[in-house]
């Protein structure tokens, strides 16, 4: 098995380490069950198809989707979590008994809410230190999600194709983050905070709680791509780099906030084109601000 199993790497890649990884593979899968082999045997085809994608820990793409997955996630719990809130806060503002409320909710909806709270859940999961099991928990919502949104009756002025692409982008970017870089804490620990800062004042407008998030609209969902935007900035000053590839995995992470804002703008691309605009702003004032730095 390990022997078809190498073949999947690059021909250059696989005469300098087959051997190795051959000899290695097998004395570390001798004595195990066949659960565990398998599983051994499924992570040796995933590094190798990460090595001839190029995706793997030792390359730039592994190292950039590394760092663009657990904002990834973040920003699909955003939208999640800003779904979840607008319903709940609907809930109990609504003058009907919260229980015949739930009782007559559809089961479309039902099944959405509870796969909205599997990606949240997830995200909460993988950031705070066990990043399989959370990713697992939050792309089986993502995927439920996507799924959902192509087979429910769309909604009339919303695009129900930007929030299907969103969710799949999203599981494409944080299954690309190579195995061995997914234990940063301090990335987690952005994200995390991130996440909280997109999210709590937005839910707040929309509990009725008050009008403004610290001066910025939240209208079209132009509050957490500035926070994104933001963070990604905040993560180059303290690198010392230019910006643009971490502005750059902002972007990647940012599928959801603009599906989000699509949707809420009711399918007008002018005010999302307007979103867009904030994270290469972002990136050009970053970039403009280090060059200035390292003159003097």
């Amino acid at each position: 098995m390990s022997d078809r199993l190498v073949r999947l790497y690059p021909a250059a890649y696989r005469a300098a380490h087959g051997r190795e990884i051959v000899d290695v593979h097998r004395e570390l899968t001798a004595d195990l069950p066949l659960t565990a082999r398998l599983r051994a045997d499924a992570d040796l085809a995933a590094h190798a198809v990460r090595v001839r994608l190029g995706m793997d820990s030792a390359s730039s793409a592994g190292r950039f989707f590394a760092l663009a997955a657990p904002f990834a996630l973040a920003a699909a719990s955003v939208d999640c979590g800003l779904r979840l809130t607008r319903w709940y806060a609907g809930l109990v503002l609504s003058p009907a008994p919260v229980r015949i409320q739930l009782s007559a909710m559809e089961g479309a909806w039902t099944l959405y809410v509870l796969l909205s709270l599997l990606v949240c859940v997830g995200t909460v999961i993988a950031l705070t230190g066990r990043w399989a099991r959370g990713v697992g928990v939050a792309v089986c919502g993502l995927l439920g999600t996507a799924v959902h949104g192509a087979l429910a009756a769309p909604v009339p002025g919303e695009g129900a194709a930007a929030p299907v692409a969103a969710a799949l982008l999203t599981v494409a970017v944080v299954l690309s983050c190579p195995p061995d870089r997914r234990d940063d804490r301090r990335l987690s620990v952005a994200a995390g905070a991130m996440a909280a800062l997109a999210w709590f004042p937005v839910a707040a407008v929309n509990a009725g709680a008050y009008t403004g998030a610290f001066g910025v609209t939240t209208d079209y969902g132009a509050w957490p791509v500035l926070v994104l935007a933001f963070t990604g900035a905040a993560l180059a000053l303290r690198a010392r780099s230019p910006g643009l590839r971490e502005l750059g995995a902002m972007a990647v992470a940012s599928p959801p906030l603009v599906a989000h804002a699509y949707t809420d703008a009711w399918a007008d691309l002018r005010p999302v084109l307007g979103v867009l605009l904030l994270l290469p702003l972002a990136a050009a004032l970053t970039a403009s601000f280090q060059a200035v730095r390292r003159r003097r």
